[in-house]
């Protein structure tokens, strides 16, 4: 009975430390997907960017502009048409391009589009985003508004018409439209009281009469 007891510890602690002394098994690659696909209607156009990350191929991952004939700007990818077509067929066709160099490439995929910021904001310019962001976040993305921003009044030029939006409210619905490739967003400026046109001018005035008074003693 002891030389079975005594067996049976034994193997305990072989197993035990067999498994302390296992390998870390490596993570796998991360499983492919599409990252931030645009809306139903939504298409890439030139200006805008893609963001593709390729499991352990640093010179196939980066932010690449879409070009005016609608490929992206790498020696490589310029083979991959990427405008006119849903984000869906665009992953279809990165992968078929990347089986050239590998038999299951690992990736992920993200449209940045491009929209104009300007109006009232701490920070106008051209910007790259994620497709999922609203107006509200575009905003906000640009350093929200000035002191004399007014975000009753936002204005939003989408393929040639002009969307006017409240974004005021919290509850708002307008905050939550989502922004599109090649949107201007314009957020305006605060109607000023007759106060303030006339301290400027009281002021002036109060000047003038101190020199006339200086002037003529």
């Amino acid at each position: 009975m002891k030389i079975l007891t005594h067996a049976l510890c034994g193997l305990a602690a072989a197993m035990t430390f067999s498994t302390a002394n296992a390998q870390t098994p490596v993570p796998p690659p991360p499983t492919p997907a599409t990252v931030g696909v645009l809306g139903a209607g939504q298409y890439l156009n030139p200006g805008d960017q893609v963001r593709i990350i390729v499991w352990r191929k640093p010179e196939f991952s980066g932010d690449f502009p879409v070009a005016a004939n609608g490929t992206l700007i790498h020696p490589l990818y310029r083979e991959v048409p990427v405008t006119g077509v849903p984000m869906s067929v665009v992953e279809d066709r990165l992968r078929t391009f990347l089986t050239r160099f590998e038999t299951n490439p690992q990736f992920v995929i993200q449209p940045l589009v491009k929209i104009i910021i300007g109006g009232e904001v701490r920070s106008p310019n051209i910007y790259s985003v994620p497709p999922e962001l609203t107006i509200a976040q575009a905003i906000a993305f640009a350093g929200g508004a000035t002191e004399r921003g007014n975000f009753s009044d936002v204005k939003v030029i989408r393929d040639r018409q002009t969307i006017k939006m409240d974004i005021s409210r919290p509850d708002s619905e307008a905050g939550l439209l989502q922004i599109r490739s090649n949107d201007q967003i314009l957020v305006g400026r605060k109607r000023q009281s007759a106060w303030q046109y006339i301290a400027p001018l009281t002021g002036t005035i109060s000047v003038a009469i101190g020199l006339i008074n200086l002037l003529t003693r």
